[in-house]
């Protein structure tokens, strides 16, 4: 039951949005999100800064780094009403949810003076130097390197599946830092410009049509000394902080989209007439229940989160919305085949099923994830490693 506070704040934030997504914002409804993040990214970009300007982006960070300091309640409110509304995907969801805490959390006065207002006016846009072709789900084993040279780092390496990184002005980069060091000892938290000779940024095509993935390469690239978060060395640490930022209150958000996507379906049912197929009609009916359960599990894990709640919380959306995808075939049927012109246009089940393909594997693949949960939580036996 809702507060009589939370629910002004529900009423006030839906009114806002409801008189604000009009006119020139209105086309832009329903644009964006994974797998479309290609779509309108100017004119989204735009919206964000107009977000900024009536002080809606960054609205759970305090009040003194320039947020709302708004309750774990109202952020869920808040994620909750905007995808209700199907406002655009905002362009900077690294930078104010993940990076901006971590550095609330972590950096430095001087650090959070320099990036914090820039990340809340989305004047800087940034994107996440993870992943990389020999360390994936397994981050530990990252081999891009960094040393110090005078008053700088200077980086190379690669990183891979970059998301964004093409529309980016800065990228937080884990690089081995210390010789000789192995697994999760050694490594540092750069903030380092993409705009610079020493880095390349080379844009990887999907089966979608679009290229928000991204190759990233460093090459004598450079950034100052004072720009890594927390201890040189002690990075792996903030790494994973920022990780547990990843698995917040948006994915509220995201599960209000998911019911988005399963009610269109359902509704794709009905006037094609598969929901008088019993078996398509039972799958449609377990999807509901899924997402209930899903939703369930994220509010008593941001209520009381328990060690693996992030593994689990990934295991069971990118397995359900992975099955949402086939699902949504499975009702389009024949029409699901073919594509709308010769153009490679494809229809939104079709891009529903192709990029959820991926929904198990990035951010940590099942198989990760089924090991931290069995090694770290439950204690078995380590999974024997070459």
């Amino acid at each position: 039951m809702e507060s009589n506070e939370d629910a002004t704040f529900r009423a006030e934030i839906r009114q806002w949005l409801e008189d604000h997504l009009t006119g020139e914002w209105a086309a832009l409804r329903g644009l964006g999100g994974a797998g479309r993040d290609h779509e309108a990214h100017e004119e989204r970009l735009a919206w964000n800064r107009y977000l900024a300007q009536h002080g809606w982006t960054c609205v759970g960070w305090p009040v003194e780094h320039g947020g709302r300091g708004l309750s774990l309640e109202q952020q869920i409110i808040f994620h909750e009403e905007y995808a209700r509304a199907d406002a655009p995907a905002r362009v900077n969801h690294l930078g104010e949810e993940l990076l901006g805490p971590t550095l609330i959390a972590y950096g430095t006065p001087e650090q959070q003076e320099r990036f914090l207002p820039k990340i809340r006016a989305v004047e800087e846009l940034w994107c996440q130097g993870y992943s990389e072709p020999g360390a994936g789900s397994d981050l530990a084993n990252v081999a891009t390197r960094a040393r110090l040279d005078g008053g700088e780092w200077v980086i190379d390496g690669q990183k891979v599946w970059t998301s964004n990184a093409h529309e980016s002005d800065w990228i937080f980069v884990v690089a081995r830092t210390e010789a000789g060091s192995a697994r999760h000892q050694g490594l540092s938290f750069l903030l380092v410009p993409i705009d610079q000779p020493g880095v390349e940024v080379r844009p990887i095509e999907q089966l979608t049509g679009g290229s928000e993935f991204n190759e990233v390469f460093f090459t004598g690239a450079r950034t100052a000394a004072d720009l890594v978060v927390g201890e040189p060395g002690k990075g792996w640490g903030v790494a994973m902080a920022l990780l547990g930022f990843e698995r917040g209150v948006s994915t509220l958000a995201q599960q209000v989209g998911f019911a988005r996507e399963l009610d269109d379906i359902i509704a794709l049912a009905k006037a094609n007439g598969s929901i008088n197929d019993p078996v398509l009609r039972d799958r449609l009916v377990q999807a509901k229940v899924g997402l209930s359960v899903m939703h369930a599990n994220a509010l008593r894990s941001l209520d009381d989160p328990a060690e693996g709640a992030e593994s689990i919380a990934k295991l069971v959306w990118g397995n359900w919305h992975r099955d949402l995808g086939e699902l949504a075939m499975a009702v389009a049927g024949p029409a699901g085949l073919t594509v709308e012109s010769g153009d490679y246009e494809l229809s939104q089940w079709q891009r529903l099923f192709l990029f959820t393909r991926a929904d198990t594997i990035y951010g940590g693949s099942d198989e990760i994830q089924r090991n931290i949960l069995s090694e770290r939580v439950l204690g078995l036996p380590r999974e024997a490693r070459g």
